[in-house]
């Protein structure tokens, strides 16, 4: 499934219970019929995971998820030999002698989520997701898949995509990626929301919460985010805290139901003893205001 314009992209984001803003449902766009990888920036929390979900759900792909960490190398991203195979098939070998060919064949490669979104029969959505937090050697791994599709196995050769995936990249820029993958990616900043925005998206994803509640939430968030904190609230903290607080059956904010709920928004001890007292009161009273 194809989109015919962008509009009829955003329609279908809108569905999957996903708000994309006009500059990110035409990158989106465009990495799809340009079939161009596409790396999304901004803080954790703003919805970059979240456009991969929605867009492999609008699309009706599969969606094949590669979490980074540091450390991750080619056996975990791309591939690897099953070892334990192998030396069985040499054990069985009665005659003890067995081709280096048989013990490298296919049969023997377990495939990891890079291969096996390339391998796919059918289009799938290959997210790579926080690439800054992976070591630099295999961001430059990544450089083949990301210009030509395809991975090289020495000893099997260049394996080229039956379908091209679909590529997004998610980063949340705790360090600065090389100029070479940024050339083979399309870009998009994703920003927190406004305001207006962030109460439209709470609404979406909380089906039923009181319409006072989103606001107030959505403001009260937007509050912490102009203060000095380690870590502010991203959206999807704004999300869960108005589903705890719609499951506490609270219709709107209050000093006490805020402060006993102020873990859900922010998860750094130090934030949540910066926000006491006379600070916490002050913004519930803007946030209500």
């Amino acid at each position: 499934m194809m989109f015919a314009s962008i509009d009829e992209l955003d329609s279908a984001l809108t569905g999957a219970s996903y708000l994309a803003d006009r500059g990110l449902a035409t990158a989106l766009y465009l990495s799809l019929e340009l079939e161009k990888p596409l790396l999304l920036e901004g803080e954790a929390g703003v919805g970059k995971t979240e456009a991969a979900k929605a867009i492999a759900a609008s699309l009706e792909a599969p969606l094949i998820r590669l979490q980074c960490y540091e450390g991750l190398d080619i056996a975990h991203a791309v591939y690897e030999w099953n070892y334990a195979r192998q030396l069985l098939h040499i054990r069985a070998a009665q005659s003890g002698t067995v081709d280096e060919g048989e013990l490298f064949a296919r049969e023997f490669l377990i495939r990891r989520p890079v291969l096996e979104a390339l391998e796919s029969e059918e289009r799938v959505v290959l997210l790579i997701d926080e690439i800054d937090r992976a070591d630099e050697e295999f961001e430059a791994f990544l450089l083949e898949v990301l210009s030509d599709f395809q991975v090289t196995v020495p000893e099997l050769g260049t394996i080229a995509a039956r379908q091209r995936p679909y590529v997004i990249l998610t980063s949340n820029r705790t360090r600065e990626l090389h100029d070479a993958l940024k050339r083979r990616c399309l870009y998009h900043w994703i920003d927190h929301p406004s305001v207006e925005r962030e109460i439209q998206i709470v609404e979406l994803r909380v089906p039923g919460v009181p319409e006072r509640l989103a606001e107030e939430a959505a403001r009260f968030a937007a509050e912490l985010r102009s203060l000095d904190l380690q870590k502010p609230p991203g959206l999807a903290e704004t999300i869960d805290w108005v589903r705890a607080l719609s499951a506490l059956g609270r219709q709107e904010l209050d000093v006490e139901n805020v402060e006993a709920t102020l873990g859900m928004l922010l998860k750094y001890h130090e934030d949540l003893l910066a926000i006491r007292d006379e600070t916490l009161a002050g913004l519930v009273a803007a946030a209500r205001g």
